[in-house]
């Protein structure tokens, strides 16, 4: 019985387990950059139609996933550094992909991603992008305990010598013990039961009438 029983707990965790991974993974979004356009270079330089602009219009958490659809003949995706996206450089990429439809899911949060066209006169046109994670909250929420060596505590003041006890002897004065003879334990048992006694007596009479 108390196998089967521990058998049930053990099918019972692992669903809720498996419960809270569809919950999650369910909880992650697909992007497409760029929406309908895709990764391409934009129709003109301007703030409202860059990649940029389309990035800073999102929320990205970790566990979403950035989705470039492109034509793999005539362009790519490579995740450079910093330097390598302001220069248009992909010369030590951090990955290049180039196969028409990249997936490429984000696994850190508070991260920034830089990516630019395979291209480079794409690059030089504003096809790049630079994307920024949201920062994980819940490493927030926990406010630090203040450290032993706070100026924030006072200590205790010490007792001024106004209030020391007076000096030399204290005289005290014992309790004196209570007077009077002690009691009689023999009495006590001849008196209870002389009581029970009567109570019995009592008792049958009432019976006997």
């Amino acid at each position: 019985m108390a196998y089967t029983t521990c058998k049930d707990n053990v099918f019972h965790i692992l669903g809720f387990l498996c419960l809270l991974l569809l919950i999650q993974k369910n909880n992650a979004a697909e992007f497409k950059v760029g929406d309908q356009k895709g990764w391409t270079v934009p129709d003109n330089t301007s703030s409202n139609s860059s990649l940029n602009a389309w990035a800073e219009r999102n929320r990205f958490q970790k566990g979403d996933s950035l989705v470039f659809d492109y034509d793999a003949s005539q362009d790519a995706v490579v995740q450079v550094t910093k330097e390598g996206y302001e220069n248009c450089t992909a010369e030590n990429p951090l990955a290049t992909f180039n196969d028409g439809h990249t997936v490429f899911k984000i696994n850190q949060y508070g991260a920034h991603y830089y990516f630019i066209s395979g291209n480079r006169d794409h690059c030089q046109k504003n096809e790049k992008m630079e994307v920024r994670v949201l920062a994980d909250r819940s490493t927030n929420a926990t406010a630090s305990p203040p450290s032993p060596g706070s100026s924030d505590m006072v200590p205790a003041p010490t007792p001024s010598s106004d209030e020391s006890p007076p000096a030399g002897t204290v005289e005290i004065n014992p309790t004196p013990p209570p007077t009077g003879p002690p009691p009689n334990s023999a009495s006590s048992m001849f008196m209870s039961f002389f009581g029970s006694m009567g109570a019995f007596f009592a008792s049958s009479l009432v019976l006997a009438i």
